[in-house]
């Protein structure tokens, strides 16, 4: 008996009617009182000063809420429960049939909405039951969704979901931090924007569309302050109950380290590769060419002088014999791994240094230069005549890619982050195609005419010995930006 007291106990649902007409609790009442609704057990007060105390105690099942309590309503009752973070079942309470009042009822969230003299025992037991069944799934999917928002909201991965037409619907704030807009922004946002090459969203869309997901597609991403990142970007379409695509989510992972790190290597592999060779070179070449030198010294003594072809073609000879030597030297030197003397230096004076050594040539040229300096700390340990070589290669072959009178030279520094500083090179030159430009930092590849195609090879190398990165953006008949990356 005991048990089945216990039982009855727990299956007793608990109601607070708010109602402050005397007879229509006693006709409450006597619904509550009828056979079937044996398990309800009903509570009473009669007004809004003492409802909201009673409901901030949460010690009731289910509330029955009279629309008309005074100088208050049922609904201003069902807002302030919501607010004091109340969540059991509002049942509203009215004399009259007014759509208006049940459509305000429902989209605050109450559970039902019964008009009076036309409630009996029956139904109200049944709309009682129907508001716990409906309020038990309600929590449980409050707690599930819960469950996944804080997954979504706490994942290291940027994760999205969006349209068809992949404009955001929802962001977490790994996204936030990879493009550099707030979730509002991102809502409002044109993915156009976001994409360095149109192509690449077109195509995007275009799979997404038609295959109903990609992964791993790697597209070029501009943040907020314009800075590209490497990314890949998987999506996925998430559909309806007929199979039709209702909404988009995705995953973007940067990979931008990770292929600076990539081409890092293989530029120190080329490296590693052409000091060996040059080392050969050196070996094999550089004899020979002392004995070739030495012999055509003897053979001016032997030779007749004043003969103008004999001087001419011994002159040739002694041209070339010293290029090569001088081939050789420089690419030893532009291969070679650097001894750095690494001092404490301000790297914004290191650039204005730098920038005087080629002043002179911008003058002679009539070009304009703009500058830009941080006014952030730009302290860092670097080897001030290694760093002003590197640049000067950069700015030298900017300003003799502009067009005389109509060059526009833009050099500006900024701290990336607590790690790392820049300085960006700018021209409006001609530009560079995508194939030259991969090939721009091989040895002995130049555009120039009579360029050794070393400079930019040497200027890598610094860099590299430095831990530093070099970026390069260009478009013909456009221009060109470089960007030399130190750490701090």
């Amino acid at each position: 008996m005991a048990n089945l007291n216990s039982t009855e106990k727990e299956e007793t649902i608990s109601i607070l009617l708010i109602e402050d007409d005397e007879d229509d609790y006693l006709l409450t009442k006597a619904l509550v009182s009828a056979k079937e609704n044996a398990s309800i057990r009903l509570d009473w007060v009669d007004s809004y000063e003492l409802a909201i105390p009673a409901i901030n105690k949460k010690q009731h099942d289910v509330y029955l809420v009279d629309y008309r309590l005074g100088p208050y309503t049922g609904i201003d009752i069902i807002q302030e429960a919501f607010r004091l973070g109340c969540r059991a079942p509002m049942i509203l309470l009215t004399g009259q049939d007014d759509l208006t009042i049940d459509q305000s009822a429902l989209e605050l969230g109450a559970a039902d909405y019964l008009v009076k003299g036309r409630i009996d025992a029956q139904l109200l037991g049944r709309s009682i039951r129907y508001a716990l069944r409906q309020a038990s799934v309600l929590a449980e999917v409050a707690l599930k969704e819960n469950k996944y928002r804080t997954l979504f909201e706490r994942s290291i991965d940027a994760i999205f979901v969006a349209n068809d037409q992949l404009h955001f619907q929802d962001a977490n704030s790994s996204i936030e931090r990879l493009l550099g807009y707030t979730r509002e922004e991102l809502l409002y946002l044109n993915p156009a924007r976001l994409f360095d090459d149109l192509n690449q969203l077109r195509n995007l869309r275009f799979n997404v569309r038609e295959y109903g997901q990609i992964k791993d597609f790697e597209a070029t991403l501009i943040n907020k302050n314009k800075h590209k990142r490497v990314c890949l970007i998987s999506v996925w379409s998430v559909e309806d109950v007929v199979g039709y695509p209702k909404w988009y989510q995705g995953i973007v992972r940067d990979i931008t380290d990770q292929k600076r790190a990539q081409q890092d290597l293989i530029m120190a592999e080329k490296l590693s590769m052409t000091g060996k060779i040059a080392r050969s070179i050196a070996h094999e070449v550089r004899n020979p060419l002392t004995n070739l030198s030495l012999a055509l010294e003897q053979l001016k003594d032997e030779l007749d002088t004043d003969n103008e072809y004999v001087t001419m073609f011994t002159d040739i000879i002694g041209r070339n014999v010293n290029r090569i030597g001088l081939l050789i030297t420089e690419m030893l030197n532009s291969s070679k791994p650097r001894d750095l003397d690494r001092k404490k230096q301000d790297f914004n004076l290191i650039v204005k240094e730098t920038l005087q050594l080629v002043s002179d040539r911008i003058k002679l040229k009539r070009m304009r230069l703009e500058t830009q300096f941080s006014a952030e700390d730009c302290n860092a340990l670097l080897d001030r005549d290694q760093v002003k070589t590197a640049l000067l290669n950069i700015l030298v072959n900017a300003v003799e890619a502009m067009e005389e009178g109509r060059g526009i030279l833009s050099v500006r520094t900024f701290c990336v982050d607590s790690n790392r500083l820049c300085v960006e090179v700018s021209d409006n030159g001609g530009g560079i195609n995508e194939a030259h430009r991969q090939r721009l930092f091989d040895p002995f590849f130049t555009g120039k005419s009579g360029g050794m195609g070393l400079g930019l090879t040497a200027t890598q190398n610094i860099i590299n010995s430095h831990k530093g990165s070099i970026e390069v953006d260009s478009q013909v008949d456009k221009g060109t930006t470089f960007r030399l990356y130190f750490p701090k």
